[in-house]
């Protein structure tokens, strides 16, 4: 398994919902997880992120504080890991639909399952629309290291065709609600976000900084899936460094340099992670989630958890999404 998929197999994503949309030019959306039947869905989840995968056409698309304006056309992926408010269309000076206040159609006897439709009746555009539910201190790391919005070009090719019949599945789950469906669609977003944060990976220049330039570092990379893959381990620098074959102070440089912290701050951030997502999902004794943490006190737990989310222990678990 490559680095990258290794450290996403412990990002688990929560849940996601799909909607195929088509609109024709002129035409504007100021988009953001605001539709009634998306938030229903994904009801009381803790971060959401947005995407857009255009299947024919091509649009104009910009963050609503931004600048920058993308070209996006028929195989680009455009991803908002913070679930930005944006601008999509074929021009965006029209006066934008709210994305709160689109309405589906009834795609029950719609070959293609088009559920949302919008525009003055010039040239298509077709692109499906979806919101991935996730833990946000799960994702910490990744979503510091990514811009408020990507373009990905996926391409015509056998990934494009995959990533398409993956949405194509993912929209028939989310129209049908099944039994399992939840699961399923889960499933169907780490797949996709895994090609795409790849394939982004991949695209990124050489050099750099930061999360991501350390995933693709053979070193460091390594050493970051060690750490999310047994984050229980009783690691030490030394430990660490043995397994990915650098000397002790040769990967903490080089781990410092890129991530911006050193290996054991880097894994007490993220064992605090999992500490607040089982807070959150049972109600086992904060005392267990310590030790269990590397902690050999409550108090000395609840300091640092106080610090990484701005609140003890027992008040997260209260504040938790419904």
């Amino acid at each position: 398994m490559d680095t990258l998929s290794g450290i996403l197999k412990s990002v688990r994503l929560e849940g996601a919902v799909y909607l195929n949309a088509e609109f024709t030019a002129p035409w504007c959306l100021r988009g953001k997880f605001g539709m009634a039947s998306v938030r229903q869905r994904l009801a009381g989840v803790e971060h959401v992120v947005g995407f857009h995968f255009l299947t024919e056409g091509g649009c104009k698309v910009k963050l609503v504080e931004g600048v920058e304006v993308l070209e996006v056309a028929t195989g680009d992926l455009v991803l908002f890991p913070q679930d930005d408010r944006h601008l999509m269309g074929s021009d965006l000076h029209v006066a934008p639909l709210e994305s709160e206040d689109a309405n589906c159609v009834d795609a029950a006897a719609d070959a293609d399952l088009i559920q949302l439709r919008h525009g003055g009746g010039g040239a298509v555009t077709r692109f499906v629309c979806g919101y991935l539910a996730c833990s946000r201190s799960m994702c910490r790391p990744l979503f510091e290291a990514l811009p408020r919005v990507l373009r990905i070009p996926i391409g015509d090719g056998r990934a494009s065709a995959l990533l398409r019949e993956l949405l194509r599945v993912g929209v028939r789950e989310s129209l049908a609600s099944r039994p399992g469906a939840e699961s399923t669609l889960a499933k169907l977003a780490e797949l996709m976000f895994v090609e795409a944060l790849r394939r982004y990976v991949a695209n990124l220049p050489p050099g750099g900084k930061g999360w991501l330039a350390a995933v693709r570092d053979a070193h460091v990379g390594r050493a970051l899936a060690l750490l999310h893959g047994e984050p229980e381990r009783a690691w030490t620098v030394d430990k660490l460094a043995r397994e990915v074959a650098l000397s002790r102070s040769g990967l903490a440089e080089r781990f410092a340099a890129l991530v911006g912290e050193s290996p054991m701050q880097y894994l007490m951030r993220w064992r605090l992670a999992l500490a607040a997502r089982t807070l959150r999902a049972n109600r086992e004794a904060v005392a267990r989630v310590a030790e269990r943490s590397g902690y050999e006190s409550e108090t000395a737990f609840s300091r640092a958890f106080k610090r990484e989310f701005g609140m003890p222990p027992a008040a997260w678990r209260k504040a938790a999404p419904k």
